[in-house]
Parts: structure tokens; sequence; C-alpha cells
């Protein structure tokens, strides 16, 4: 199976999807005589030509029209922003026509497009260019909102995402685009609202997508040697949402943690846990955990910006929190050791008291919905 980066199956994708469909073309500022500014669709002008690889003057609300109408005729446009904040400049188009349309003409226009560019922290790129927009994204009716974690699922997810009959918003991540990994050599379509387990674990569930799903799996790592085995959920798309994978990982682990690389407030984190509780809260066996950076613009100073990202120390320090709260539950290392030195923790019969203390059933009859 090849190795490739982000960046370079992304690239991919666009190049078999306009090969396959003469009515898929990109535009956006940059995209062409430069290459994008991340260089995702470089070579593209030269193999299929200025009418299908499309420069724009600095007007995001123009290009970002232009699509709409160009998919109500029947083309498949694929916008990329330079980085997602731009297309905040972009927003009546995007929320009041691309994802409204389809329902305002009574189904007579569909808007397949895909608004693609990189969401959230990038490197010392300052407040302005380093906003996570999925949150804004999910809460408007008729977008669906896809977040790859992986080269793997940034060429499956964006050629089912270009098919799609619908908008969809595409959220890259600018740390992801030289990660490698591998791709197959045949075609692969990834499912939107299929979520992908990337590690499995029967303690703690830890949800995630994009960048952080992969600061989850160096999180598990680190937990593993501590004895405790955390399973990784990487949602991958949140419109569509796959409430069946939250349901079934949270039934097995009886733990969760939540991890985004956004503020807090109002962000997808919350909204994630929300639907945890809803879909899983008789088998929790302790409140849901959040990881998410502060409710403050993004520093520009490097070790600022670090200092307001969730790393692998908070992700590991919540799933020991959720943990602990847990009757008769132990961080590693705190003198609950089992032979051979491995932590461990209560079991589900152990935590069925704990529901006693704020939770709805009484044991017998938590173990009896179990």
């Amino acid at each position: 199976m090849p190795v490739m980066t982000y960046r370079e199956a992304l690239r991919r994708a666009l190049a078999e999807e306009m090969e396959r469909d003469p009515e898929v073309f990109v535009i956006g500022e940059e995209v062409a005589e430069y290459q994008g500014t991340f260089r995702v669709t470089e070579g593209l002008l030269k193999r299929f030509g200025p009418e299908r690889v499309v420069d724009t003057p600095i007007s995001e609300e123009g290009f970002q029209a232009v699509a709409v109408g160009a998919a109500m005729m029947g083309l498949k446009p694929v916008v990329e922003f330079m980085t997602i904040n731009f297309s905040i400049r972009a927003l009546d188009q995007i929320v009041n026509h691309a994802a409204k349309m389809l329902y305002m003409s009574g189904g007579q226009f569909p808007v397949p497009m895909v608004i693609r560019g990189p969401n959230g922290k990038g490197e010392r790129l300052a407040a302005q260019h380093s906003h996570a927009l999925e949150a804004w994204f999910i809460h408007m009716p008729g977008l669906k909102v896809v977040l790859p974690a992986t080269p793997a699922d940034a060429y499956g997810l964006l050629k089912t995402s270009i098919r799609d009959p619908n908008p969809v918003i595409f959220l890259e991540h600018a740390a992801l685009y030289s990660l490698k990994g591998d791709v197959p050599e045949e075609e692969l379509l990834v499912p939107l609202g299929q979520a992908n387990i990337m590690r499995e674990g029967r303690d703690v569930t830890l949800i995630s997508y994009s960048r952080m799903a992969q600061m989850c799996l160096r999180a598990a790592e680190t937990l593993a040697a501590e004895g405790i085995e955390a399973e990784v959920l990487d949602l991958r798309s949140l419109v569509p949402l796959d409430e069946e994978a939250i349901a079934a990982s949270v039934s097995k682990t009886h733990h969760a943690v939540v991890v985004t690389e956004e503020s807090r407030t109002g962000s997808a984190a919350s909204e994630l846990v929300a639907r945890a509780y809803e879909v899983a809260f008789d088998e929790l066996d302790a409140p849901v955990e959040m990881v998410t950076g502060p409710d403050t613009p993004l520093p520009y100073a490097r070790n600022l910006e670090r200092l307001w990202a969730p790393d692998e120390a908070a992700i590991v320090a919540a799933a020991k929190e959720t943990l602990e709260r847990r009757p008769g539950g132990s961080a590693a290392g705190s003198g609950n050791e089992a032979a051979g030195g491995r932590a461990t923790y209560a079991g589900t019969d152990d935590a069925e008291d704990g529901r006693c203390n704020g939770g709805r059933h009484h044991p017998p009859v938590a173990q009896e919905r179990r």
C-alpha cells in the first residue's frame, strides 16, 4: 500500500474526481498559478487547464456566489479558501444560499459543492487566521461537515464529498498536511457519517476528529503504559454524526472524553458531550470529560500558542479524571496496582453504586438495563 502525505492524498482525490467527472472544477484564490497556499492543487492547472482550475480575485463572497450559481446549474465546484477563516467573508452565500437553496426551491435546485480549507490552529497564524469554525457550520441545516484525520480518510472522504449532492464543508488542518500514512492504490470511498475506531480499548473512549484524533492516539499510548486502555474514536464527520458508534464505544468502556481544538463555549465538543449523554447515559459510570482550548483568541507567540491548544498531557489528565470518579477507581501508580504492576479500575458491578449519587437508577435496575 503506497504511503503519501495528507496533502498528496487530497490532491489525488481532486485529480481523480476531475478526471472522472467533467462537471467538477476547482475555484479559489491562488489555486491555479500559485498551485494553492498549501500546495494541495499543485499540478492541476497544467493537467486540466484554466477553465477547470480557476484563480479568483480576493473576493470571498464573490467567488463563493459564483460557485453556488454554478452548482445550481449542474456543475460541481470545489471551493478552496486559503484558510477557513476567510469563509467568514462569504457566510451569506454559504448559509443563506448554498445551505438553503434545495429547501427553498422545493427540491428544484440541489447545490452539489465542496467548500474546503484548513480549519483551526495553524502555526503562528494569530487570532484572525486560527478560528475553528466547525461549531458554526454544524448549526446550519443543509450543510454537511467533514473533518478527516488521516491521509486515507482525506482521500476517501473528499471523493465521497465531491459526489454528494449537498454542500459539504470539508475542514482540513494545516498541521496535518505533511502527515504520512497508507492510502490504498485502488479507489476508496469513505461514507459520510461512519466513524472509525483508530485504537481499540476497554477503559475509556476518547472521542475526537481531525488533528485531535491524532493527539488522542498519542495520549492513548501514554495511558497504555500506565495500564489504562483507551479506545480512540475518530468521528470523521459531525454532520452526519455516527451516534451509533458513540453509543457502542461508550457502552463498552463506560467512560468518555471529548477532545476538540476550539474554544469551549458553544463548541462542537459541547454538542458531542450532549449527544453522548443522549445515546449512552445509562452506560456511563462517570461524567463525560471535555478537553478544548480556552475562551480566548489564539495567541501569535509560539509559547502561548502551545499553551492554548489541547495537548497529550491534557487528554491523559482528563481520562484519569473520569476514571477516578468511578467508585473504586484509581489512577495508575496510586497504590491500586494488581499483580504485575498494572493499575486496576472498578468493574461494572462495582460502579453501579455510583449511580445512586446523582444517577438515574437504583443499582439493580441499572444492571438489568445492561
